[in-house]
């Protein structure tokens, strides 16, 4: 594969949902997960773990999992309907493409969940007496933070495959049918895409960015 830029694989990987049922290299699969790797966390921890599925069985059990949970999600998007910034037909490619996925996750070659731990919180009473008695804020903290630990990984992942030529997209459907002790945070297919890399279509900047304060337009 030519090597391509970091801005050029930021600016075209799409999320692709259909992808070939051709093998995926091992060694390719293990670069990957190396990128995933150096992404940073939080206190350096990397309470991470990726589970890498290859067995058609269980890609097979996973994709009817993922099948039923996405039932909830199509009900959720249909209720939502169309976000403004999209027209009807990039919407209409959005569900159409996810219907895809929703049916055939189990198809593609490999399946890489990205798992994080929960942090080891030092017990209540190690703590300075003002900081003990707010305990359980530091729980929910903790608990709220958990994905900056695991999501920059995700985001290694996506670019490590746009640079190797291959699809995939981060999906969390699944998450509402887990039932596991260490949690998910995304069930990614990977595989060598039917569909082409980018351009990616975004709101323009100035409708999401703010200058110093909330509502003060950033001028580029």
């Amino acid at each position: 594969m030519p090597e391509i830029g970091l801005f050029e694989a930021i600016y075209s990987a799409r999320s692709l949902r259909r992808l070939k049922p051709d093998p995926v290299p091992e060694e390719l699969i293990t670069k990957i997960l190396d990128a995933a790797i150096r992404a940073p966390s939080g206190g350096n921890a990397q309470n991470w773990a990726f589970v890498v599925v290859r067995d058609p069985g269980q890609r097979q059990k996973l994709g009817m999992i993922y099948r039923k949970a996405s039932d909830i999600a199509e009900a959720m998007y249909a209720a939502r309907g169309r976000p403004p910034h999209l027209t009807e037909r990039q919407f209409a490619r959005l569900m159409a493409t996810g219907a895809h996925l929703w049916q055939h996750m189990g198809e593609a070659p490999v399946l890489l969940l990205p798992c994080g731990a929960r942090s080891a919180l030092p017990p209540r009473e190690a703590l300075p007496p003002d900081i003990a008695v707010r305990w359980e804020d530091e729980v929910a903290y903790a608990d709220r933070i958990r994905g900056a630990s695991i999501y920059p990984a995700v985001q290694n992942i996506i670019l490590a495959c746009r640079a190797l030529g291959l699809g995939t997209v981060i999906t969390t459907n699944h998450i509402r049918r887990e039932a596991e002790d260490v949690a998910t945070f995304a069930l990614m297919p990977i595989g060598w895409p039917l569909d082409r890399f980018g351009p990616l279509t975004r709101r323009p900047l100035a409708e999401v960015t703010h200058a110093d304060r909330w509502g003060a337009a950033w001028p580029g």
